[in-house]
């Protein structure tokens, strides 16, 4: 069974950082290609930033230079430290991978950029 539990969402004031974490059970981790995503409350679900297995990243033009991925194979986590938040920004961030045509995603959690 594929499980990934992400944590870390919060409050932050505008300008502020969180770092949030995802660990992975139940897979070959280092094998994973992973990703992280938010969904807005009206919006539909978008891609922020995804690693492949080899540590290759990717990301959306909306957190370039703000945000970086990264992963230890060895603790089986994923993470996503995100800097000079937007409230626009505010959303539900899940963790994705897809193993044999199989989507696993975590419960979420939320990140609310405010004063």
């Amino acid at each position: 069974q594929v499980q990934l539990v992400e944590s870390g969402g919060g409050l932050v004031q505008p300008g502020g950082s969180l770092r949030l974490s995802c660990a992975v059970s139940g897979s070959i981790f280092r094998l994973d290609d992973m990703g992280w995503y938010r969904q807005a409350p009206g919006n539909q679900r978008e891609l922020v930033a995804s690693i492949a297995s080899g540590g290759y990243s990717t990301y959306a033009d909306f957190v370039k230079g703000r945000f970086t991925i990264s992963r230890d194979n060895a603790k089986n986590t994923v993470w996503l430290q995100m800097n000079s938040l937007k409230p626009e920004d505010t959303a539900v961030y899940f963790c994705n991978t897809q193993i044999r045509g199989n989507d696993y995603w975590g419960q979420g959690t939320q990140v609310t950029v405010s004063s």
